[in-house]
């Protein structure tokens, strides 16, 4: 595990395997003093707190955090999401990884999917568990305009659109799942380490 400094009260940390998502609810779990934000990435977890005082405090106890393992993850309640396979980039997806368009959802709907983190637009959940099969590299070309509630696959993780927006992912189909809601209390429908199934309709 390594420190970064981020300013005088926050602290990046990495080296913490393949799952930050659980590391930061496992430091969540602490209910250490003084801590504001834990919030997970790809690769690594920034800590903020309220002072320097809470920020030295916290750091001297990051080796308590305890390890999550498999089993604990594996008891997390599933968002199952409604998903129709209609997406415009279906059958290049299927050409793409020479599976048939079949195979292609079938893949996709039986993976088991986590939040890794979140980012991109509020309630945009960066879900990881897409078979290798599957995993392309971004469109050469992004859209100007991806419809809210659809549903796409890059690199190494699915997603679906909370709103209309930019961007450069492969879509599969879409939902009418609501992923984000001012006013719904908490407003983001994923967070990281939620667990998704999504189901074919």
């Amino acid at each position: 595990m390594r420190l970064l400094p981020m300013g005088a009260m926050a602290v990046l940390v990495e080296g913490l395997g393949d799952d930050p998502a659980a590391w930061s609810e496992a430091v969540r779990s602490l209910g250490l003093a003084g801590v504001i934000d834990v919030v997970p990435a790809a690769r690594t977890v920034l800590i903020r707190c309220e002072s320097r005082a809470a920020l030295a405090a916290v750091a001297e106890r990051l080796h308590e955090v305890p390890d999550l393992g498999a089993s604990d993850r594996e008891q997390r309640p599933t968002i199952s999401v409604p998903l129709r396979y209609d997406g415009p980039d279906l059958d290049e997806v299927a050409a793409l990884t020479g599976r048939s368009v079949d195979e292609v959802v079938s893949l996709h709907a039986a993976a088991r999917y986590e939040v890794a983190f979140c980012g991109f637009a509020p309630g945009f959940g960066y879900l990881r568990g897409l078979p290798r099969e599957l995993q392309l590299p971004r469109r050469r070309t992004p859209r100007t305009r991806v419809p809210a509630g659809s549903v796409a696959i890059a690199a190494e993780y699915s997603a679906v659109y909370p709103t209309d927006s930019p961007g450069g992912w492969h879509l599969l189909g879409s939902t009418d799942v609501v992923l984000f809601d001012a006013s719904r209390e908490p407003p983001a429908l994923l967070s990281p380490g939620s667990v998704v199934r999504f189901e074919p309709t």
